[in-house]
């Protein structure tokens, strides 16, 4: 039997035109749309080998701010929008990843980011896939994230907080027997007097009636993060973020 087993890796999604990425100017120079179109087809090493090429002639703060960012803020309409998936948004989330560390270290250090959020995935639940939306929506938008991962102890969150001093903290959970362990951060954030906004989310386990803790706002979707962030990076606190999403 002849088997091409080379399909088996074929991103179709991007073979087929009526599923290709929407096509997207967002730059007159042909050199920054390549890199643009790039990260907005989700491919790291075409990326890779776009910004190596042309950072021999471009500075690397150009790169970042007139193509990688805009390719990212172009996913992130896609997302909201519901043309982009889970798979298409975190394939351009890795190709900007890629592209911003090579130019971080052409620079020989990290671009200033808005503010740091650290994210999780609630303990007992392995399924962190909501997570890296929210990830890849923050990081699109500037944020620096410290992910802790999934099934992360509620201690090891509340130290994280405490060491680094996010702007805001987030966690994801698919069932409604997870939101226990953010009760718990909650509890014992507020015992070591942390005011900080707990953006909390997930699947269809959880909900604004779960919600209903110190700290603890409702993000009934992983757009809201990058808003949310916005919000307490300009000073609000969480009970004022929590009333402007959550009534």
């Amino acid at each position: 039997m002849n088997r091409k087993f080379t399909d088996v890796f074929v991103r179709y999604d991007l073979r087929l035109s009526d599923l290709a990425p929407p096509a997207q100017l967002l730059s007159p120079d042909p050199a920054l749309q390549e890199i643009i179109d790039s990260v907005i087809k989700g491919d790291p090493i075409e990326t890779a080998a776009l910004v190596k090429k042309y950072l021999q002639t471009k500075d690397p703060l150009e790169i970042i701010y007139k193509a990688l960012i805009p390719a990212m803020d172009y996913v992130s309409k896609l997302w909201e929008e519901q043309i982009y998936y889970l798979p298409q948004t975190m394939n351009a989330s890795d190709a900007m990843q890629v592209g911003l560390e090579l130019c971080e270290k052409k620079m020989g250090k990290t671009i200033e980011k808005k503010g740091l959020v650290i994210t999780h995935t609630a303990e007992g639940d392995l399924h962190d896939l909501g997570q890296k939306i929210v990830n890849a929506l923050l990081r699109a938008q500037g944020y620096e994230v410290l992910d802790l991962g999934n099934d992360v102890p509620v201690e090891t969150v509340v130290e994280a907080v405490k060491k680094h001093k996010p702007i805001m903290l987030t966690g994801t959970a698919g069932l409604t027997v997870n939101v226990d362990a953010f009760n718990r951060i909650s509890t014992l954030l507020s015992k070591e007097g942390i005011e900080i906004p707990f953006a909390c989310g997930g699947g269809g386990g959880i909900s604004l009636e779960l919600i209903n803790f110190r700290l603890g706002i409702y993000g009934k979707d992983a757009k809201l993060a990058p808003p949310m962030a916005e919000d307490a990076r300009r000073g609000l606190g969480w009970e004022e973020i929590k009333d402007k999403y959550n009534h």
